[in-house]
C-alpha cells in the first residue's frame, strides 16, 4: 500500500503540532566525534540551533522543544496560521525576504528589502497568498533548516551531493498526552543514548536551554533553580514569556496560561518567536521535575516509585503512570504518522478518510485503572 502523501495530513492552514525528525544520509556524522577520521563536528550543533532560532523569528511557527544528536535532529513544532493572519502584507513580505533575500551585504546577512522587492510580493495577490501560507508551513521550516545546514556542511567537507537521507519524518501529535510524552522523549534523547546523565547535562536540547535560563536567573544549581521557580510560580508566567530568557526565549513557553492562552493568536512582540502561547497544562518547574525523574529511571533501567506530586500530572492527562517510562523510551517506535490516545487517533482517521489509524502504544495513553 503506498504511503499517504504528506500534504494530505500536514495542513499549514490549520494549527497543528508536529514532531519532525531529520537524519543524515547513511547515518553520517552531523555532529560529534567521527571515530573513523578523528574529526570533530560538534560545532554543527550550534549551526542548527542558531538556524532554528533565526527561523523562529521569521516563521509563524512555534518551536516547542528540540534536540540535536550526532546524526539526526528532533524538533516539535506548532504551526500558527492564526498568527500569520494578523500580519500585514508588508510584514509578510519582509519576513519572507529575510528568508530568501534578493540582496545580501558583504557579510552575507540579508540586506534591507527595498520598495521594488516588497512590491513584487505585496502587489501580486496570488504570490502574497502563497508566501503567507508558506510562513506557517512546517515543511518549509524544515526545508529552510536542512538546505542551509547541508550547504554549509558540504562546503566545509569540500564535497557535493546529499547531506540528509531524504525528507523529514513527521508525526502529528493529536492531544496533550501525546505532546507531553513526545516532548519528554525529545528532551531525554541524549539521556536515552547515554550521552548525558541528566537533562541539565544534555547539550543542545530545549530542556537544557530552559534550565540554563533558570540557573542564570537564580544563579543556583539546576535542582535549586527548579525549586525556586516552583516557589515563585506566579511570577513565572511573565518571566518565561519575556525577552530576557537568553537561551530559551525563542521557543514557546511551557505552561498554558488559562486566562490568556485561550483560542487566538497571542502573537509575540519580542521578535524572537511567533507567539507567547504555552503548550502544556503544567508549570515549567513540574515539567523539568518530571523530566529529571524520568531520565533517572531510563538511565539506570530500573523503575522506582513515581513521586506523589508528579503522578497526578499524568493521571490528569489520561496517561498510564505505570507505563510512562516505557512510553517515553519507545515513543519513536510506538507511533508512526500520528500519536494520541485511541479517541484522538479515531478522530484523525475519520478526518483523513481512513477506517483505521491505531498504534501499539495507544494503550499507554490511557490512565491506569
Amino acid at each position: 500500500m503506498p504511503r499517504q502523501a504528506r500534504g494530505e495530513y500536514l495542513n499549514p492552514s490549520e494549527v497543528q503540532v508536529i514532531h519532525a525528525v531529520q537524519r543524515c544520509v547513511r547515518r553520517a556524522f552531523l555532529c560529534g566525534e567521527d571515530d573513523a577520521t578523528g574529526r570533530s563536528f560538534e560545532h554543527r550543533r550550534r549551526w542548527i540551533r542558531e538556524r532554528m532560532e533565526f527561523l523562529a523569528s521569521a516563521f509563524g511557527i512555534d518551536c516547542l522543544t528540540y534536540t540535536v544528536l550526532s546524526n539526526h535532529m528532533h524538533v516539535v513544532l506548532r504551526s500558527r496560521p492564526d498568527v500569520v493572519a494578523t500580519w500585514s502584507d508588508d510584514e509578510v513580505a519582509r519576513r519572507w525576504l529575510r528568508l530568501y533575500p534578493g540582496r545580501r551585504l558583504a557579510d552575507v546577512t540579508p540586506e534591507e528589502p527595498n520598495d521594488v522587492e516588497l512590491k513584487a510580493i505585496t502587489g501580486n495577490a496570488e504570490r502574497l497568498m502563497e508566501v503567507r501560507r508558506r510562513l506557517s508551513d512546517v515543511s518549509w521550516w524544515m526545508r529552510c533548516t536542512a538546505e542551509n545546514i547541508a550547504r554549509r556542511a558540504n562546503h566545509e567537507d569540500e564535497c557535493s551531493g546529499r547531506f540528509w537521507e531524504g525528507r523529514f519524518k513527521a508525526q502529528l501529535l493529536l492531544d496533550e498526552a501525546s505532546l507531553l510524552a513526545c516532548a519528554a522523549y525529545v528532551d531525554l534523547n541524549p539521556v536515552r543514548a547515554a550521552l548525558a546523565k541528566s537533562p541539565e547535562g544534555s547539550e543542545y536540547t530545549g530542556a537544557k536551554d530552559r534550565i540554563d535560563d533558570l540557573q542564570q536567573r537564580a544563579d543556583k544549581s539546576p535542582v535549586a533553580a527548579i525549586a525556586e521557580n516552583r516557589r515563585r510560580r506566579r511570577g513565572t508566567h511573565a518571566w518565561e514569556r519575556s525577552r530576557r530568557c537568553q537561551h530559551s526565549g525563542w521557543m514557546s513557553p511551557v505552561e498554558i496560561r488559562e486566562a490568556s492562552d485561550a483560542p487566538g493568536p497571542d502573537a509575540s512582540s519580542c521578535g524572537r518567536r511567533a507567539s507567547l502561547k504555552g503548550f502544556l497544562s503544567m508549570p515549567l518547574s513540574q515539567y523539568l521535575e518530571l523530566l529529571d525523574w524520568t531520565g533517572r529511571q531510563l538511565r539506570v533501567e530500573k523503575r522506582g516509585k513515581m513521586p506523589s506530586e508528579l503522578a497526578p500530572i499524568l493521571e490528569r492527562l489520561g496517561l498510564n503512570t505505570a507505563g510512562w517510562c516505557d512510553l517515553v523510551k519507545r515513543f519513536g517506535k510506538l507511533f508512526k504518522r500520528a500519536a494520541g490516545n485511541p479517541e484522538s487517533l479515531a478522530s484523525e482517521a475519520a478526518r483523513r478518510g481512513q477506517n483505521y489509524l491505531q498504534a501499539p502504544g495507544a494503550g499507554l495513553l490511557t490512565a491506569a485503572g
